[in-house]
């Protein structure tokens, strides 16, 4: 697709996002940020990540904006079969993202020489997980700036970049603590699969291109760790934007869903939201026994939406082939009173703005961390893999506003 002729003396911003559905998410939001100031923005990815993008944004429609313009790449996409529920740790980890990320690579050197050619200026944003978009605006001569979009916590982020460096994480900037003293100092080993913690090594060398960086964060919520994080980078700018998300609905608009009637018919702050996103799935055995002690009415009576879909990350979209996640025969019968499964996309953000929901039992992806602390909602907290332990400490430890659940991976 041929992207639109510009101004000679106009600015465009390219976004370029990781293929997986936080990451859209966080991405897209910014684009409506920037968009919302005049500056044309182009949003690359496959043909189906970014009709997912589009379909599963929170609290807007794409649609409406003219100056967004989404950049379709026709890739070689992988045939995912969604595994079963009991093969676990193995497969809670995307790697089938991997081979998309390489095929963005070509589409987008393209598309840059394309906007170069007329456009004043070209300004890159890019996911800290493709970085070789920093290269390929750096052998453009008017592209002349490129950042990194981050979308872990700071918090997280600083976590790994100490490790990586080998230092003690007690032995912090000019004599202070990166992390505070009395929380426990764990590993990043086995947060990242070994396939994937290779690609992430090649993407801080590609990074070093980086003229700054951009946190979906804000002082109210990291600002220690954001001026820690400032002074280990300060060759570079650095940004503080989040929430990118919207914080605030028009309740006479936006999505109509069956779980947002069901919410309207529940009293304030009763119901307890179960969602563990889109790259996690719980195994059979862990739903019979951990997931139902939290929501089973016979227990604890407790009002709930579970959100029990399997993990493939929106490759499911073409597929109606999708396996799904195994209840005890008769459960959703039982709980109907009380309950809501929920088996296809739900609207987290519309769910946690709801004054029905009163808390979050989630596996701490920054996303739905900001989400949930943009619209009040305390966590409790089941991390998985990647920032998700981390997140839950300064979701628990040094926020305070939440809890942990069960320890995954902390």
């Amino acid at each position: 697709m041929e992207p639109e002729q510009q101004p000679n003396n106009s600015v465009v911003v390219v976004m370029v996002p990781l293929t997986a559905q936080s990451h859209l998410n966080k991405l897209l939001q910014f684009a409506k940020i920037i968009s919302s100031r005049g500056v044309p923005v182009y949003y690359m990815g496959s043909t189906m990540h970014n009709r997912q993008a589009k379909d599963r944004v929170h609290g807007w429609d794409p649609s409406t904006i003219s100056n967004i313009h989404f950049h379709d790449c026709q890739l070689q996409l992988p045939q995912v079969i969604t595994p079963h529920h009991d093969l676990y740790f193995s497969k809670m980890f995307p790697l089938h993202l991997l081979p998309i990320l390489i095929q963005l690579r070509e589409p987008l050197s393209s598309l840059l020489r394309s906007l170069s050619a007329t456009a004043r200026r070209v300004v890159v944003v890019h996911d800290s997980l493709m970085s070789f978009a920093a290269e390929e605006a750096s052998l453009i001569s008017n592209v002349e700036a490129y950042y990194c979009f981050h979308c872990v916590s700071v918090f997280a982020l600083l976590y790994l970049q100490w490790e990586a460096f080998g230092k003690p994480i007690d032995q912090g900037l000019q004599g202070g603590d990166i992390i505070p003293r009395d929380l426990p100092r764990v590993s990043f080993e086995g947060c990242f699969p070994e396939d994937f913690s290779e690609y992430a090594a090649q993407n801080i060398q590609w990074s070093m291109l980086d003229v700054g960086n951009i946190y979906n964060s804000c002082y109210a919520i990291e600002g220690r760790f954001l001026d820690l994080m400032a002074q280990h980078q300060s060759d570079k700018m650095l940004w503080a934007i989040g929430p990118t998300n919207p914080v605030a609905f028009d309740s006479s608009a936006g999505v109509h869903h069956k779980c947002l009637e069901w919410l309207d018919k529940q009293p304030q702050s009763s119901v307890v939201y179960v969602s563990f996103g889109t790259t996690t799935s719980l195994s059979d055995a862990q739903i019979a026994t951990d997931g139902l002690d939290i929501c089973n009415d016979e227990v604890i009576k407790q009002r709930f939406i579970w959100v029990l879909r399997d993990a493939t990350d929106g490759l499911d979209i073409c597929n109606d082939e999708v396996i799904k996640a195994q209840l005890p025969n008769g459960f959703e019968e039982r709980t109907k009173r009380v309950g809501m499964i929920v088996r296809e996309w739900a609207p987290q953000l519309q769910i946690l703005a709801h004054s029905s929901t009163g808390g979050f039992l989630s596996h701490c992806g920054w996303n739905s961390c900001m989400e949930s602390l943009s619209m009040g909602v305390p966590i409790a907290a089941w991390p998985m893999h990647s920032d998700q332990p981390r997140n839950t400490m300064l979701v628990t430890e040094v926020l305070k506003v939440g809890l942990v659940v069960l320890k995954s991976l902390i």
